[in-house]
């Protein structure tokens, strides 16, 4: 009985120490340039939207490093005016998507001075985006 304990503490102490140790390496490259977003964005956004067909204005930039907090991280700035679920244009508004290590982190709105004076370019792919086979 003696020996079942103390198999089973010595198997629990390598577990538990398994699990405090350090990785063997660095992580991933954090600024990793964003290849798929507009993809990712078009996903993210789409879901998160009252109702994704019919937007118009839609304007996006290009991936570009920009101060997060304490460090540096491509976000895109996009902008756009969508429907409500009421089918109510809402106006223009902007939004601004974060990438970590390649991909999406977080897409939320952007505050007034985020997105100010971002070289904003056509994005016609949202604009055609429809959920069902007629959205007009």
């Amino acid at each position: 009985m003696r020996r079942l304990i103390v198999g089973s503490l010595t198997i629990a102490a390598m577990a538990l120490g398994a699990c405090s140790s350090s990785p063997s390496g660095p992580g991933p490259d954090p600024n990793i340039f964003p290849a798929q977003y507009r993809d990712e964005i078009m996903t993210t956004l789409t879901a998160s939207l009252g109702d994704p067909s019919g937007i118009r204005q839609a304007g996006i930039t290009e991936p570009m490093l920009r101060q997060a907090g304490r460090e540096q991280r491509y976000v895109v700035c996009m902008r756009f005016d969508s429907r409500d679920t009421n089918r109510q244009y809402t106006g223009v508004q902007e939004r601004i998507a974060y990438f970590y290590a390649g991909h999406l982190n977080q897409l939320v709105k952007a505050t007034a001075d985020q997105c100010t004076g971002a070289p904003y370019k056509p994005w016609p792919e949202l604009e055609k985006y429809c959920l069902a086979k007629s959205c007009k």
